[in-house]
């Protein structure tokens, strides 16, 4: 699957990352110094339930660089909803 996961803070970060682990094609959607370090570092999880680390990671702040998405993940703050929800409307509204 081709899943989007747009908020990758501590929640989107961890599913994202099992996601990843489990051979799905991920795209982290983020920000400012969080996005930066993802795309050269790549995304690193721990966890009791056993470490990971996605290197590469596919990483972007816009997701109309996104093709052909099967599932999109939100993972925001609550109120971050509408705004993001505009934003993968455009997405959605293109195919």
């Amino acid at each position: 699957m081709n899943i989007v996961i747009y908020g990758t803070g501590g929640v989107g970060g961890y599913f994202g990352a099992r996601l990843a682990q489990a051979g799905n094609k991920v795209t982290f959607i983020a920000r400012g110094k969080h996005l930066e370090v993802i795309q050269n570092k790549g995304l690193q999880l721990k966890s009791i339930k056993g470490d990971y680390l996605v290197n590469p990671a596919n990483a972007t702040s816009n997701i109309s660089e996104v093709k052909n998405i099967d599932l999109v993940l939100i993972c925001v703050k609550t109120w971050q909803l509408k705004e993001v929800a505009e934003k993968i409307k455009t997405v959605f509204n293109t195919i």
